[in-house]
C-alpha cells in the first residue's frame, strides 16, 4: 500500500464513496460515517439490515467522540486494548443515526492496530464505517479480487494492501459488562 493509493482512498472517502480495505482479518467496507447514502450502499451491497449496526473504526478514540455518550473511565477502559483487535459495544448519543446503531443503544467500535486501516482514519480525519466485505452469509474477502469477485463496480475503490496477522475477526465485547459478543 503505497501513499498515493492511500491518498487517493482518503478522496474517494472524502468525496461521499466507499472504499474497500485491508483490515486485521480480512477486508473491510468503508465510507464517512456522516454520508448516510454510502452507508446506506453498503448495507445494500452486502444485504445487511440496517437494524444489526455497523462497526466504526478509528485511529484514537477521539475520533469516535462525536458517537459516543461515555465518561473517561469508559475510555480508560478500552484504551487498555486499544489500539487493537478488540471491538467494544460503547454507549452511543441519541442523535447517532440508526443506519450505524441500529436498533441499539451501543454502538461497536475500535481503535484500530492495523497500518493502513489507522492511515486512512488519520488521513481523513474521523471514525470510518468498517464492515466485513462480504454478502451477507459468505466469508468475507480476503484479497481484493475476492472484493471484485463480490461487489464488482459497486465499490468506488479498493485499497489493495496486506492484511493484519488475525485469522478470526476482532473480538467484540461489551464495555459495561465485559460480556465477550463474538469471541476471536
Amino acid at each position: 500500500m503505497n501513499a498515493e493509493d492511500l491518498q487517493h482512498a482518503v478522496s474517494v472517502i472524502e468525496a461521499g464513496g466507499v472504499v474497500a480495505y485491508p483490515t486485521e482479518s480480512c477486508f473491510g467496507l468503508g465510507c464517512d460515517p456522516r454520508c448516510l447514502d454510502a452507508v446506506s450502499r453498503i448495507l445494500n451491497m452486502k444485504h445487511r439490515s440496517w437494524r444489526k449496526g455497523l462497526i466504526l473504526i478509528a485511529s484514537s478514540h477521539n475520533q469516535l467522540d462525536r458517537f459516543l455518550d461515555v465518561d473517561q473511565s469508559l475510555l480508560d477502559k478500552a484504551d487498555t486494548h486499544w489500539p487493537g483487535p478488540v471491538t467494544f459495544l460503547l454507549p452511543t448519543k441519541s442523535s447517532t443515526n440508526r443506519l450505524l446503531k441500529g436498533e441499539h443503544s451501543m454502538i461497536a467500535a475500535r481503535v484500530t492496530a492495523h497500518k493502513g486501516a489507522r492511515a486512512l482514519c488519520r488521513l481523513t480525519h474521523r471514525a470510518l464505517v468498517s464492515t466485513s466485505a462480504n454478502p451477507q452469509g459468505l466469508p468475507p474477502a480476503r484479497s481484493a479480487e475476492q472484493v471484485h469477485r463480490f461487489f464488482g463496480s459497486s465499490v468506488d475503490y479498493v485499497l489493495d494492501g496486506p492484511l493484519g496477522s488475525s485469522s478470526k475477526p476482532t473480538e467484540i465485547r461489551n464495555i459495561l459488562n465485559d460480556r465477550i459478543i463474538r469471541a476471536a
